[in-house]
């Protein structure tokens, strides 16, 4: 059965998500970059962090509890925050193509969530593409690439299609899981498919 981890390198949730996915999931997911930005807009919603100050406030603090739970380092807020991850999000397809995804994906969180650098900035991208093994100069070409441009928003309209309305949601067969804290229920859908 497939399993697909849908990420936007822009969500402390998904950074949280991506860190033990691969400990509480019986084998590794495909991981699947769409952009957050347009599943809103498709769906009408936007970010819990652009409304009620209060809300922000509370949600930061339980993701940053939950980043020292994980023993993860304090977590550091890009300002401004949450930015436009369109190019992280290009270059993480690009990646995905070079075989280094993941790589990619680790850094830019890492980037973003433990050195508290915004995405929105190309060379902060292109420094987590280097960080994961890319030639700086090939990936800065690469997402730049129509090709590149149309799978992330391929993958975002299917990811839409599929019901998925925001990040991280892990899909089980036609099953989905959304949120960092509902990986232990995908684990046991996926054990119970028999394909775990």
């Amino acid at each position: 059965m497939v399993t697909i981890f849908y990420y936007d390198l822009m969500s402390p949730y998904a950074y949280l998500a991506a860190e033990r996915i691969d400990r509480v999931l019986p084998r590794p997911p495909e991981w699947q970059p769409v952009l957050l930005g347009g599943i809103f807009k498709l769906t009408g919603r936007s970010s819990w962090a652009l409304g009620d100050h209060d809300r922000r406030g509370r949600g930061m603090a339980e993701i940053e509890t939950r980043a020292e739970q994980q023993g993860l380092p304090p977590l550091r807020w890009p300002d401004p925050w949450p930015s436009t991850s369109l190019a992280a999000m290009r270059m993480a397809v690009y990646a995905r193509r070079a075989g280094r995804e993941r790589e990619f994906a680790a850094a830019a969180f890492s980037t973003a969530f433990a050195e508290g650098k915004d995405l929105r900035e190309l060379h902060h991208v292109l420094d987590s593409a280097e960080a994961a093994g890319l030639d700086r100069d090939d990936a800065e070409e690469g997402i730049a690439d129509p090709s590149v441009k149309d799978e992330l928003r391929r993958a975002t309209g299917e990811a839409h299609a599929r019901g998925v309305f925001g990040v991280p949601t892990v899909a089980v067969g036609d099953e989905l899981f959304w949120g960092d804290d509902r990986l232990e229920e995908a684990a046991a859908a996926l054990a119970r498919s028999g394909s775990a």
